[in-house]
Formats: C-alpha cells, structure tokens, sequence
C-alpha cells in the first residue's frame, strides 16, 4: 500500500499470456493495487486478462499497443495517466526472440527484435518516468524489466535476443542511478527456463527437456508465477531500498559459466529464455 493508503497503478506490457499475465495476476492477488494496465497486440486476449483482474476486485483496461513502435508506447503511457492520473509501476515485459545463425542474422532480424527487447522498454520507461518525476504521495515509482539469464550468459543462434538483454541490465543500472534522486527505483527480473508457450518444446519434447534441466542445479522449470512472485516483490513497498539490482529467477542456471556450442547445443537451441 502507498502513503495514505492509497493503492498503486500499475502497466505491464506483454501481458497478455504467459510471464505478464502471471505478473498483473499477481498484482491484483496482492490487494495493493487500484488499477492494472494490460498490453499486447490482441486485443480479445488482453481483455480477457483484464475481466479476470476485475473479478478480484481491481480495476483493468486493456490497451492495444506495440511496444516496437514508439508512437504506440508514448500513447500507452498517455492514455494510462488519462485514465488513472498515475503510474507507480511499469513492468517492462513484451518480448520476442529467433533461432538465427550469427551469419544468417538479416538487419531487418536484429531491428526486429532489439526494436521490442531493448528500444520498446527505453521509450516506454522514458514516458513513464516523466510522469514519475512530478507525481506526488507518494512522489516517483518503480520500474521493473524482465530480462534473461542471458544478459549474462551466451546464446549462440541468438545473438540480438542476448545483445539486448545485456544492452537492459546496463540501461536499467543507469536508470537507477540517474533517478534515484526523484525516488524511482529501477529493477531487473531475469528468468531461466519458464513453463510458457514460449517453451513449448519443454512440454512435448523430454530429450530435449532432459537436455535443458543438466543446466539447472534446482532439477526442474519454473512456472510463470514463480517470475511473478519476485516482480510483485519489488515493485511493492517491501523492496523500497532495492534499485540497480537483478533477480535471477532461474534454478541455478547462471551458476555456469556460459552456454557454449556443444554436443546438445543443436538439440537444446530451440528452447527460449
């Protein structure tokens, strides 16, 4: 709960399925928060999301908006402080990735995927943080991007997926830094292997599933709420000291030094975190 029990408002983007809707899921179960902001592309999924938000008794809109255009972002962020007057928290989740060969890597490809993973939370964290700067009780907020085990460790086939992870951790440090003085906290979240669509191959495929958990000291994925759990930690009030700080949500895995082309590299490639 924030200063004088007012609840927080909060925009997750790429909320309309798997790690994002386990996180506004969260956010509602927690009873901290007035309204929740889902995004996507599929405006029949996200709102389906929003109803659920609603039947725990907190408040939900669904906007439409890509996160790769930056007209669509700013709009995003306009049309939640229209709504609600306030943004508190802004979990910066959409995010894609391709199994590509370094040398086979198009420009349109790297522009594709580093346009959602890196450019769309920079635009949508810029927007959102005007606001932050000249709100009040409480004054700023918190930011929270879901990055990945691999803005530490290599992924070969996947080099713009892992460039723009590492280019977050370095863009969400800095942010800390900077805003710290205006009392907005920026985090990392960065899971490992997530029982998701994203994963379906864990799902269906036990060799290669077999392959993927000899990387995981823990034995086993995560489930998308179990992301959800350590975002709905830090954007809440428990984590008021917390800022430039990543959460690795990942059994283990960052425990190795690094992914490097093997034997079970070409059958475990294909398996997305």
């Amino acid at each position: 709960m924030t200063v004088e029990g007012k609840k927080k408002i909060a925009v997750v983007t790429g909320s309309s399925k798997g790690i994002g809707k386990a996180i506004v899921i969260a956010f509602a179960n927690s009873k901290q928060y007035s309204g929740i902001i889902t995004n996507g592309r599929n405006i029949d999924e996200l709102q389906r999301v929003s109803d659920e938000i609603k039947s725990s008794g907190c408040d939900s809109i669904a906007i439409e908006a890509d996160v790769s255009k930056e007209n669509d972002c700013i709009r995003l962020i306009k049309d939640t402080i229209k709504h609600y007057d306030r943004i508190d928290v802004l979990v910066n989740n959409a995010g894609i990735q391709q199994d590509i060969p370094f040398a086979k890597t198009a420009i349109e490809d790297w522009y594709k995927i580093i346009s959602v993973d890196l450019t769309g939370p920079f635009v949508c964290s810029r927007e959102a943080v005007k606001q932050m700067q000249t709100q009040e009780n409480p004054q700023g907020g918190c930011i929270i991007n879901i990055s990945s085990v691999h803005q530490q460790i290599p992924k070969p086939h996947y080099i713009p997926y892992a460039t723009s992870k590492a280019g977050l951790e370095m863009m969400t440090k800095t942010m800390a830094l900077e805003l710290a003085k205006d009392n907005i906290r920026a985090n990392i979240v960065a899971p490992g292997a997530i029982d998701t669509d994203m994963n379906i191959e864990l799902r269906e495929n036990k060799v290669e599933l077999e392959n993927v958990l000899k990387r995981i000291p823990l034995g086993r994925v995560a489930s998308a709420e179990e992301v959800a759990n350590v975002v709905e930690f830090l954007a809440s009030d428990k984590a008021s000291y917390v800022t430039g700080a990543t959460f690795f949500v990942d059994g283990g895995m960052t425990l190795y030094p690094s992914f490097g082309i093997s034997s079970e590299h070409d059958a475990e490639r294909h398996t997305h975190w």
